[in-house]
């Protein structure tokens, strides 16, 4: 049995490193967040300070240090860049894949464990977020590993039937507390309050019965603060309030402009997390029985975890696609009980399954479709943007499309073709793999196809702008749009190249004598309030960004 656990933990982690390793540095990191949590690190480095977070050279307040110093790391090894900046999440996809290959084994059997990995492994914004270098899969590991081994300590001292457990309870409390912990020094202490709620939602369901006695939650509680305490205590309080004021802002307004309607995080985890979500919807329905005791107990602590997610972040105001991200791992489990189930004949793929299939694959294959068919006819599509000057020139971009990039689109429909006809004719394991490894096989080629020909409609020429002038001694300033790329692509290697703080860089590099030159970029749209500045020169545009530059 040891030599079977080990032997599918190795698959699984060259199936991920395979997967999520390649390529990740093939396109320029994107604005806001990948760039911004990139040149954190890069400034970890410059001013080898690991404690204190900084952006442009001054304190920043808002994020904790876990993330950023696992991308410094990776930067040290491999050099500042977009691959050591994605590196440490596909890292975490490997460890996640392995991970929940062992837990769905510890909690059911191996056939389960398989299937809960691979569910994981080929559903759509799981897998893009392992080759992105944004901190929530991170953030989420911990979060739900904090979970697991809270729920493990539950089931030590309930002596729960269906599982085997060889530690003490308290052995797993300081193991979920010490995930929590990790999971607010990577993030903030949302990661303590999903895992509260999901836990209080729990208690509820128990009718108010102290399923965990007030000694244990208070160990639970203070290992989980004392690990980010080493680090939040190192500072002053002005730290805290800053952080915490920050924290409150995206829960109480739509921050930085990302606003959404109040199912936007419920049609995200649906479309986004196709193929599993479809299955795990059919979860939520009666006629799924477990003979596991365990297994019965886990199912309902996902299902809370699942609402909690979904429910916390349709209360928040700022609507950003990786809130939702957490419920990942809820959802592929109650996917994977589902597939499970239907492997093994206890229920069937019915006709509304297959509609749901059908239907979100639909929209991948319009989007697929519909993309070469836009680059190759720009003309066409350009009327649809005319009460947007920047979106109307980003279309000017010469972007080369080779009509090769629909091939993800017609592997998509062949998969789903095969995995319908397979499991009608019985061959349902085999089936599933074919959905869920065609699926992942449709991710990269998907990422292949489009991401790079995305970037350059869309940010490419400010990047490369402020790539060419890493080596001059000069000012570097975005104007009339928030950006940090002209900070990690621009290179300072101290506070006197670039200009963050708007009000004081705007009076500085627009107004006042300069000792060095000032390029400032900004989109199309705010040309006139730039071009009749004294010594101000426009030096070129691009794709609806203009170059100015100001001796």
């Amino acid at each position: 049995m040891k030599n079977e656990r080990l032997q599918y933990s190795l698959l699984f982690a060259a199936l991920g490193a395979i997967f999520y390793i390649p390529f990740l540095g093939g396109v320029h990191l994107f604005d806001w967040d990948e760039v911004n949590f990139a040149e954190i690190s890069r400034e970890m480095l410059v001013l080898d300070e690991y404690l204190q977070v900084h952006v442009n050279f001054d304190p920043f307040w808002e994020k904790p240090p876990f993330f950023f110093w696992l991308q410094a790391l990776g930067m040290a090894v491999f050099g500042v860049g977009e691959f050591a900046a994605r590196l440490p999440n596909a890292i975490c996809g490997v460890l996640t894949l392995v991970l929940l290959f062992n837990i769905g084994k510890t909690i059911k059997d191996t056939r389960f464990g398989i299937i809960w990995a691979g569910t994981y492994f080929g559903s759509i914004l799981p897998f893009l977020y392992f080759k992105s270098g944004i901190i929530d899969p991170w953030f989420n590991l911990f979060i739900f590993l904090g979970l697991y081994f809270f729920i493990l300590s539950y089931w030590k001292r309930e002596k729960t039937e269906g599982i085997t457990l060889n530690k003490s309870h308290w052995f797993y409390l300081l193991i979920g507390g010490l995930m929590i912990g990790l999971g607010i020094l990577t993030k903030g202490p949302v990661a303590y309050l999903i895992a509260a709620l999901t836990m209080a939602v729990y208690w509820v369901y128990q009718r108010f019965r102290f399923y965990v006695n007030v000694p244990h939650f208070l160990f639970f509680t203070l290992i989980s603060f004392a690990i980010a305490a080493i680090w939040y205590g190192s500072f002053f309080i002005d730290q805290f309030e800053a952080f915490n004021k920050y924290q409150y802002r995206l829960l109480s307004t739509p921050d930085a402009g990302h606003k959404g309607f109040p199912g936007y995080h419920f049609a995200v985890v649906l479309v986004g997390c196709f193929p599993a979500s479809i299955f795990a919807i059919r979860s939520f329905f009666k006629g799924v029985e477990q003979k596991s005791r365990a297994v019965q107990d886990f199912t309902i602590w996902m299902k809370f975890l699942f609402w909690v997610v979904l429910i916390l972040f349709t209360i928040v105001k700022s609507k950003i696609v990786h809130y939702s991200s957490m419920s990942y791992y809820p959802l592929t489990f109650l996917a994977a009980l589902i597939i499970y189930n239907i492997i093994e004949g206890n229920i069937t793929l019915n006709r509304w399954m297959r509609i749901g299939l059908w239907t979100t694959a639909s929209l991948y294959l319009i989007v697929v479709f519909a993309l070469p068919y836009a680059g190759f006819n720009i003309e066409l599509i350009k009327p649809l943007f005319s009460k947007d000057a920047f979106a109307l020139a980003n279309l000017e971009a010469q972007v080369h499309w080779t009509g090769w990039e629909v091939l993800p689109g017609i592997a998509l429909l062949a998969l789903m073709i095969f995995f319908m006809r397979m499991v009608l004719k019985g061959n349902r394991m085999q089936g599933f793999a074919v959905l869920f490894g065609g699926t992942a096989i449709f991710v990269m080629l998907t990422l292949f196809s489009f991401v790079k020909r995305i970037e350059g409609y869309s940010q490419r020429a400010a990047v490369e702008f402020f790539e060419s002038k890493a080596n001059e001694d000069c000012y570097l300033m975005t104007y009339g749009y928030k950006s940090y790329v002209h900070l990690f692509y621009g290179k300072p290697q101290n506070g006197n190249k670039c200009c963050f703080k708007e009000e004081a860089c705007t009076q500085k590099l627009l107004h006042e004598p300069l000792d060095k030159p000032a390029y400032i970029v900004t989109k199309i749209t705010k040309v006139n309030e730039l071009k009749d500045l004294p010594g101000m020169i426009e030096i070129g545009r691009k794709n609806g960004f203009v170059f100015f530059k100001r001796e």
